[in-house]
């Protein structure tokens, strides 16, 4: 397939980096020639609330799914962590491609890690995942909201706002940012979100070509190990109001599989954990391992933990 194609993105610094980084490699491995759609969605637009009060993570793809459906763009560009489980009809994800750096990041001005921050600090983050682990490490800090695109919440913290904040490593080391890093939470301290790290290339389901052409691009380790992360929170009909936190990783053929949730309104009720580990050679299986370990929750006690 060589006809050009359009990109449909989110206008943050970020997301372009994303959005360039896929049409370069359109380019230079499966020689299609890609522009880019800029778009603003409604998860950039409000900022006052968090995401769980607003409608969730799908906020930042439906306006990029309106470009698709409607032929204004072929493909969008999301980061994977903010893809709903359950995409909409007529909808499908073509390619995830190789995992950044999965882990959270301190940043912080004045204080080198999570320990020497004092008493009653004020921690930025507006991720529930985030919130009920910062306060199983240190039930005494106050972790207030912290929205808007990665340059806006580092302003926030250089106008003084916040002791520190956390962040996704990921999204700074590939805008070139990773010297505001103070140090990196160990996935052990601070388990990431379904996803975080990867990139997901959405189009719509009947484009058959464009599926056969993107499948190139798909990183295969990767796509398992999110897929086992995103059989989590599907299962246990997660959300961003859910504090659901799932990272797979590799040891060997061994697909290991980590989860924690937290209590979704009580946020410092003890933390539920559990793995689970199999051989994992494809999308079923790695699905079956994230169910797994959905049960293993349930059985710790999750149903009182879910919301409603």
């Amino acid at each position: 397939m060589t006809t050009p194609i359009t990109i449909a993105t989110r206008e943050s610094r970020l997301a372009l980096w994303q959005a360039e980084h896929v049409q370069t490699r359109l380019a230079d491995e499966l020689g299609i020639t890609a522009t880019l759609l800029g778009m603003t969605t409604r998860g950039d637009q409000i900022l006052d609330r968090t995401l769980s009060k607003i409608g969730g993570k799908g906020l930042f793809v439906k306006e990029l799914e309106a470009a698709l459906a409607e032929g204004r763009a072929q493909l969008a560009v999301h980061s994977l962590k903010d893809v709903p489980m359950e995409l909409p009809e007529g909808f499908m994800l073509a390619a995830v491609l190789e995992r950044e750096d999965p882990r959270d990041a301190f940043v912080a001005n004045d204080f080198a890690s999570l320990a020497e921050l004092p008493d009653g600090a004020v921690v930025g983050s507006s991720s529930l995942r985030r919130v009920t682990q910062l306060l199983s490490l240190r039930p005494d800090l106050r972790v207030e909201p912290l929205r808007g695109n990665l340059d806006t919440r580092l302003r926030k913290l250089d106008e003084g706002g916040y002791h520190a904040i956390v962040l996704a490593a990921a999204g700074l080391k590939r805008l070139g940012l990773a010297e505001r890093v103070r140090g990196f939470f160990q996935v052990d301290q601070m388990l990431p979100c379904a996803g975080q790290g990867a990139l997901g290339i959405e189009i719509r389901a009947d484009d058959a070509p464009l599926a056969a052409s993107l499948a190139r691009l798909t990183h295969t380790p990767t796509l398992l190990a999110c897929e086992a992360e995103r059989a989590v929170s599907r299962a246990l009909g997660g959300s961003c109001s859910l504090p659901l936190a799932a990272h797979a990783h590799w040891q060997g053929a061994t697909l290991c599989l980590d989860v924690a949730l937290g209590h979704a309104e009580l946020h410092a009720s003890p933390l539920l954990r559990s793995s689970v580990a199999a051989d994992a050679t494809d999308v079923a299986a790695a699905r079956e391992l994230g169910q797994q370990a959905a049960s293993r929750l349930r059985e710790l006690g999750a149903g009182s933990y879910l919301p409603g």
